[in-house]
């Protein structure tokens, strides 16, 4: 199945939060230049901790923050909110082509999420030097994804020559 073939439905940031929490993203988007958005973005997260756009909130700011063992820890939440609203296996390492194929296409939206979380795990990985998992990651979603729709390839080549340029 072709990951660009398909009706978006299900988006994340049409789901909308509650008035507080999207008043509180908002605030936090005010105060970043500052350096004062932390706190109301957690305040957030503490309202509403399923909600992605809170998750994606706090994974931008804290990889724009170079906050990046932070930002890993929210992106693997990410993954785990997302993958329990399809059926995905539990262990992305269980992930299989048909899984996406056999998929109902209403779900296409969310694996694709998914898919692209999973990469920002693996990105996020590599740049904290985790290359071993990173190149996993990268390894599962070039296997499941083979005409590169979600762009991990070429992230694959550079933790590959970067194994190489370590050994």
């Amino acid at each position: 199945m072709d990951l660009l073939d398909f009706e978006a439905k299900d988006l994340y940031f049409q789901q909308e939060d509650s008035q507080e929490v999207q008043d509180l993203i908002k605030f936090a988007s005010e105060l970043y230049a500052q350096g004062e958005a932390e706190l109301p973005l957690l305040k957030a997260y503490l309202r509403a901790p399923e909600s992605l756009n809170v998750l994606v909130a706090l994974n931008r700011f804290y990889y724009y923050q170079h906050r990046l063992p932070e930002a890993l820890i929210i992106s693997e939440k990410a993954l785990g909110l997302i993958r329990s609203g399809i059926d995905l296996p539990e262990d992305w390492r269980l992930l299989e082509m048909s899984h996406i194929s056999d998929a109902p296409k209403q779900t296409l939206s969310r694996i694709r999420l998914y898919l692209f979380t999973l990469k920002s795990i693996g990105f996020l990985n590599m740049r904290l030097e985790n290359l071993d998992l990173s190149r996993s990651i990268f390894e599962k979603l070039v296997a499941v994804d083979i005409k590169d729709r979600i762009g991990a390839k070429g992230l694959l080549e550079l933790v590959l020559q970067r194994q190489q340029a370590i050994a």
